[in-house]
């Protein structure tokens, strides 16, 4: 099997697709793309026509968009453990595309200021971002991860959602928010990945001008 050419930013969601690559043991080769320059370049538009990263090519193909490259990873890795059994996998895309849908909505708008009114919310798929936070809340409640007591690609996504609303305050510490979050960072692959992201970040910010 080829390696991935994995296109990526490290202050991006690219992040999360590193994570899904290590979680899987695949072999990659990273292409860092500049805001503003090579992600909107015409041989990246070629491959993401929205000119935005992270994008993965594996034997010809193109997969875009985060959640959908971790549930790729866990399909074409199958020997990493990644994919859900047969009784974990409502769970595993029920909230995997929660995430991906309405948390992510919910968190990008009140982000923007927008909060939408009684009315709005029958529109808005995620109805308000207080029903959205806490459904996740409550599915995370009393579990180890997503599906139970075992790990899967949902929680590479579902985890990156929490990690980083933790930290940075778009999601309340909330006891199953912050024990969820200090569960994922101690895995060798999160770590792996991370550290490769932030030596990137470090560079970057170090270089002049």
């Amino acid at each position: 099997m080829s390696a991935i050419d994995f296109y990526t930013n490290p202050m991006s969601r690219g992040q999360i697709a590193r994570w899904a690559l290590h979680e899987a043991g695949a072999e990659y080769e990273q292409h860092l793309l500049e805001y503003g320059g090579s992600m909107k370049a015409a041989e990246y538009l070629a491959i993401n026509p929205m000119g935005k990263v992270p994008a993965i090519v594996h034997d010809g193909r193109v997969v875009t968009e985060c959640a959908a490259i971790c549930a790729y990873l866990a399909d074409a890795f199958p020997e990493a453990g990644l994919k859900p059994t047969a009784d974990e996998r409502a769970d595993y895309y029920r909230w995997m595309f929660f995430a991906a849908g309405p948390v992510e909505a919910a968190i990008t708008n009140r982000h923007m200021k927008w909060e939408p009114n009684e009315e709005q919310e029958l529109m808005a798929g995620y109805g308000n971002y207080d029903k959205a936070v806490a459904a996740l809340e409550g599915a995370l409640t009393g579990k180890d991860y997503v599906c139970g007591a075992r790990f899967t690609a949902a929680d590479v996504y579902v985890g990156s959602q929490v990690d980083w609303g933790v930290q940075f305050g778009t999601l309340p510490s909330s006891q199953a928010f912050t024990a969820y979050a200090d569960r994922l960072r101690q895995r060798p692959a999160y770590q792996a990945a991370k550290a490769i992201d932030s030596a990137l970040i470090a560079e970057a910010q170090s270089a002049p001008a």
